[in-house]
This record gives C-alpha cells, sequence and structure tokens, in this order.
C-alpha cells in the first residue's frame, strides 16, 4: 500500500494549497479592508488561535475520524489558513509570490523524493527537528522586541532547513505507517497531507521572508 498512498497524499495536499492559495488571493484582491479589518487588534490573534487549535485538533482526532469528517476538517483548516493568507497577497508582489511559489515547490519536491527513497532511517531526526523548531519559535518571539532583521534572517534561514527536514522525514513516515497497514488509507492520506501541507506552507513563508518582494 505505501506505494499507493503517496499520490493520494500529495493529491489532497495540493488541494488544500489551492483552497489556501485561492481563498487568500480572492480576499486579497476583492475584499482587502475586510482583510485588513480581520488582522488588525484582535482580529489577527482570534484567527492565529483558531488555525493553531484546528492543526492540534487535527493531528490529534485525524486518524479516529470517519474519512469524510477528516477531508472537510483538512478542507476547512485550508480555508482559515487562506485567510491569513490574504495578507501576504497584500503585502508581496504577485510575481513574487509566485517566483517564491516556484522555488518552494522545486524545493520541496526534491525532498520529498529524497524522503520517498532514501535507504537512511529519518525517524530519529524528528526529534531534532523539532527541538529545533521549538527553539527557533523561542527566537522568534524574543525577536519581537528585539527587531533585530540579521538575527530575523538568522532564524528564516534555520527554519528552511527544519521545514526542510521535515518533508523528507514526514514522507518517510508516511511510507512506514502505510506499510503498517494499521491505518486505513483514506484518513492517512488526509493526515499525510496535513503534514506536508504545514511544511510546504512554512517552507514557503520563510523563503518569501528572504526573497519575496514587498508592496
Amino acid at each position: 500500500m505505501s506505494k499507493q498512498i503517496l499520490p493520494k497524499v500529495f493529491a489532497w495536499m495540493c488541494f488544500g494549497l489551492l483552497l489556501t492559495f485561492i481563498t487568500g488571493y480572492v480576499l486579497a484582491t476583492y475584499f482587502p479592508y475586510t482583510i485588513l479589518n480581520i488582522v488588525s487588534g484582535w482580529g489577527l490573534l482570534i484567527v492565529f488561535i483558531i488555525e493553531i487549535a484546528l492543526v492540534i485538533f487535527l493531528s490529534a482526532r485525524i486518524m479516529k475520524m470517519s474519512p469524510i469528517t477528516a477531508r472537510l476538517s483538512f478542507l476547512l483548516y485550508s480555508f482559515v489558513s487562506g485567510i491569513t493568507f490574504g495578507t501576504i497577497f497584500l503585502a508581496y508582489e504577485l510575481t513574487s509570490i509566485l517566483y517564491v511559489f516556484l522555488i518552494t515547490s522545486v524545493i520541496f519536491a526534491l525532498f520529498a523524493f529524497i524522503g520517498a527513497v532514501t535507504k537512511v532511517d529519518l525517524s530519529k531526526l524528528g526529534m531534532f527537528l523539532l527541538m529545533g523548531l521549538l527553539g527557533s519559535i523561542i527566537c522568534l518571539i524574543v525577536n519581537i522586541f528585539l527587531q533585530n532583521s540579521v538575527f530575523d534572517l538568522i532564524i528564516s534561514i534555520v527554519l528552511i532547513l527544519i521545514f526542510i527536514g521535515f518533508t523528507a522525514y514526514d514522507v518517510q513516515k508516511l511510507k512506514q505507517l502505510s506499510a503498517s497497514n494499521l491505518i486505513s488509507e483514506d484518513n492517512l492520506a488526509i493526515y499525510g497531507a496535513l503534514d506536508l501541507y504545514l511544511d510546504y506552507i512554512n517552507l514557503f513563508i520563510q523563503l518569501l521572508s528572504i526573497f519575496g518582494d514587498r508592496k
């Protein structure tokens, strides 16, 4: 089953990304003031909390949901993410976003392929990646007060490396879970799509922060 699961995972991941990008683009193009109102004041915090809550909920429960509920929950998360993505379309040039999207896709595809074909066991890499991610988040919070652009650049580079590592790690993990036959293929496809969706989105955001042209 491991050879069959990855195409389904990538299909759902791409569908989620498409929904996020279309939602963000449409809102930024036709409802820019709505986006600005949402992300101003407490609005951004509320949307952020909703996103985090959905990720935690989905990560914990998605394997136990019915396939339809899992799919709808994943699409709901993709849509909510699209609301915050509207700010990206307001802040950056569209050509720049498309350029970084292409770069992200190439890097993501390369390391997803490595994760799918490598014989090296990447399971031990997960803990180091998680520790690095938590450390980077702490540094990001500290830098909110420091406002050091060089430190911000270093954090972005570290996060790029972390999410590249997570991409290969998650793809190999999905193959192993699929081979175990302990989880239904439909639920595993959505679980994997969520994991890889998060890897891609975070990789894209960090690359955009470095290479993106602001309006």
